[in-house]
């Protein structure tokens, strides 16, 4: 990624409202007091709203608003910017955005403003994600978790977890020097006791990168069994709609139906299949062929049965066919239609999902399943690209607990362990970070943004 110009002033539309609603404009660089008094006329003081008539280069009013001026440093980006909040008129605010293009500007690319913010130092990467998980969120727990990853709450924990490392490895590198002495440095208790906190550390938080990321990216499920089972009344009964049509004529399922569920603040992308049995129907067979390519893309498979027949030989034969590696949750439907059925076994679920009971215990244990813990209030948000971070952290960390306390110990080897785990940390936040994967993360960002 090359050096932002000195001289380079971008333009935007950071938000549109809609008919009634506002929209603003935004515009940072070293000529956007320029840009924007040209359109908006005398600049208010820093940081003041003024209400001013917008005009194009040609002196046409286009619109009128409030403008606000930011001088740099003590901005979003670091740098001069200039809001224009006008009405949300898509037509409006694209003239404002040609407008300053005329005037010197060029249009932004996508993620620039946060990119700019980046390269400034005005937010660590970490917390230049955060912003579009904000705007994604899908539920009101990962708009939560994604606030607080933007407050630095994931930064904090990592650049704590550094300096542990950092400490850990003076040590080391304390003990190579004085490697002449009488004095065996590795062997103190101190050492072991600061690698263990370390450790625990780190694993804690691993654990709730992993469940920030499913708050970020959802729970992909899979519906499946045989025929007939009442997969779609679930899938209806979880969505709280008729999304799914359901009768009583086994295989009415032909295609695969995915729903987005916000269930308990747990995204869930929910996946009704094709009931799976051997069949001549051609579009049967095409529909349970779809079924097995939506069973292997998911995170967990629902294997639904009927109560009244409990697990068939059918079923089991089915439950092996499976995607390997794909974890199972059976489920008995239909409770409502047999009440005098023996209790499921260890580890399944009996529900009726056309009455609902033991729907409630079904999205307890999904949270479970998806490894967030009940009640849990101080999560923060993540990506996968973290969690592969901490997990080669954790790894190097461990290869370096292993190379120390071992018996004929090796500290040099251990110190690039730990160098290792440090570069890694970095990466989250954007210390150790390539060129390209700046301009990946950066491009998925809305424009404006």
């Amino acid at each position: 990624m090359s050096e932002i110009p000195r001289t380079d002033t971008i333009v935007a539309i950071a938000s549109a409202a809609g008919r009634g609603g506002v929209g603003v404009v935004r515009i940072s660089g070293v000529d956007a007091a320029r840009i924007g008094g040209r359109i908006a006329g005398l600049l208010p003081p820093a940081r003041h709203a003024a209400l001013r008539d917008f005009r194009d280069a040609s002196g046409t009013t286009i619109d009128s608003g409030l403008v606000l001026h930011f001088p740099a440093p003590n901005s979003f980006t670091g740098e001069h910017v200039v809001e224009l909040q006008g009405h949300g008129s898509p037509v409006a605010l694209d003239l404002l955005v040609r407008a300053a293009c005329a005037l010197g500007a060029r249009p932004a690319r996508a993620g620039e403003f946060s990119e700019r913010a980046f390269l400034n130092g005005r937010l660590d990467l970490a917390q230049a994600e955060a912003i579009a998980d904000l705007i994604e969120a899908s539920t009101v727990e990962a708009a939560r978790a994604a606030q607080r990853s933007l407050e630095g709450e994931l930064s904090k924990r990592v650049h704590a977890l550094a300096e542990q490392l950092i400490e850990l490895r003076m040590y080391v590198e304390g003990a190579l020097d004085f490697s002449d002495e009488d004095v065996d440095w590795l062997a103190d208790q101190a050492l072991v006791k600061k690698l263990q906190t370390v450790q625990q550390d780190l694993a804690q938080l691993l654990m709730q990168a992993e469940q920030g990321r499913r708050l970020r990216d959802g729970f992909t499920v899979a519906l499946t069994g045989r025929p007939n089972v009442g997969k779609s009344t679930l899938l209806n009964r979880l969505a709280g709609a008729e999304v799914a049509i359901v009768t009583d004529i086994a295989g009415t399922t032909r295609d695969v139906l995915r729903e987005n569920l916000n269930l308990r603040g747990l995204p869930v992308t929910l996946v009704d299949t094709a009931g799976l049995r051997e069949s001549g129907d051609a579009i049967e067979r095409e529909g349970m062929r779809r079924a097995r390519v939506a069973l292997a893309q998911a995170e967990l498979a629902l294997f639904v049965v009927d109560a009244r027949e409990r697990l068939t030989a059918e079923d089991r034969r089915l439950i092996a066919e499976l995607p390997s590696g794909l974890p199972v949750l059976i489920v008995h439907n239909k409770i409502d239609l047999a009440p005098a059925a023996a209790p499921a076994a260890a580890g399944e679920l009996c529900l009726s999902a056309a009455n609902g009971d033991g729907i409630d215990a079904l999205i307890t244990e999904l949270h479970r399943r998806a490894g967030l813990q009940s009640g849990e209030t101080s999560l923060f948000s993540a990506r996968t690209r973290h969690v592969d971070a901490l997990q080669t952290a954790n790894v190097r960390l461990a290869a370096a607990a292993e190379r120390l306390l071992r018996s004929g110990a090796l500290p040099e080897l251990a110190a690039e362990e730990l160098k290792d785990a440090l570069v890694a940390l970095g990466e989250i936040t954007g210390e150790f970070s390539s060129e390209d994967l700046l301009g990946r993360i950066f491009a998925n960002f809305c424009i404006g943004k």
